[in-house]
């Protein structure tokens, strides 16, 4: 959960329950059964939790569980007291074989890594900035298994950014993975993480932040368009209705993608 440390101690346990409420409701609503809290398949991480869940449930853990936590994050702004902060959370999703019963592996250190990089915090940021909730970063086994084998009907491979992650003060740790933040399409995703497109751009940046480039910060979360360097047609993306603006004086062609709803 983004910026749980700075919430004022005599709220930090409300604030984790309405978390644990969240969670455990968009587990249901995906089919999925969430380890008990006093199994080693459940870690408590303070400002979030681990959940060891059966392999074959990965793809459900991408589809439709991120949709549903996206769904339950906004319905819980909309409705949050105003002295609740918001709720904000970058999302981790990994493969791999653990030890019984205490689940112990690498797969464990990498998923933690995951959500540490500075990609994934990158993502948070962006869909801070376009009133969003959730960043998730899914591992290139799971990807390959599940959004590329056609497993994830409602996410498509066009929706993800490919990257590497990569962890200040983790020099040996650098993985390919693959972003997703709701409503917001990879092309303007990009430019937030392009102050961390190398190793050495991850070690400038300061532990716990993320960087964001000063371009993309005036992007409007109703209407906003992105030029990527790499790419010479511009994006457009519509979060809002929009009345009597002109976007563009000449779109000579046009493609509409509405995978994203």
């Amino acid at each position: 959960m983004q910026g749980y440390s700075q919430i004022p101690e005599a709220r930090m346990a409300s604030v984790r329950s309405d978390l644990d409420l969240v969670l455990t409701t968009v587990l249901a609503q995906s089919g999925l059964e969430p380890p008990c809290l006093e199994d080693q398949a459940f870690k408590d991480t303070g400002d979030g939790a681990i959940f060891v869940l059966p392999a074959g449930n990965v793809a459900r853990l991408v589809d439709p569980l991120l949709g549903h936590l996206h769904s339950a994050l906004t319905r819980y702004d909309r409705e949050r007291l105003a002295a609740s902060p918001p709720m904000r959370l970058r999302v981790a999703v990994h493969v791999g074989p653990l030890s019984v019963p205490d689940h112990r592996g690498a797969a464990i250190n990498e998923v933690c890594r995951l959500l540490d990089s500075t990609a994934l915090r990158s993502a948070l940021s962006a869909a801070r900035e376009h009133d969003g909730f959730l960043a998730a970063a899914v591992s290139d086994p799971v990807f390959r298994r599940t959004v590329r084998a056609g497993r994830t009907p409602e996410l498509a491979e066009g929706q993800f950014l490919s990257t590497t992650a990569l962890v200040v003060g983790k020099p040996d740790f650098a993985e390919p993975c693959h972003l997703y933040v709701p409503r917001l399409v990879p092309q303007l995703l990009a430019p937030y993480l392009s102050a961390i497109a190398s190793p050495a751009g991850a070690q400038a940046a300061e532990p716990g932040t993320a960087s964001t480039p000063a371009s993309s910060q005036s992007s409007p979360s109703e209407g906003a368009a992105a030029r990527p360097s790499s790419d010479p047609a511009p994006v457009f993306q519509f979060n809002g209705e929009m009345r009597d603006t002109t976007v563009a004086q000449d779109i000579r062609v046009l493609r509409i993608d509405r995978r994203g709803r």
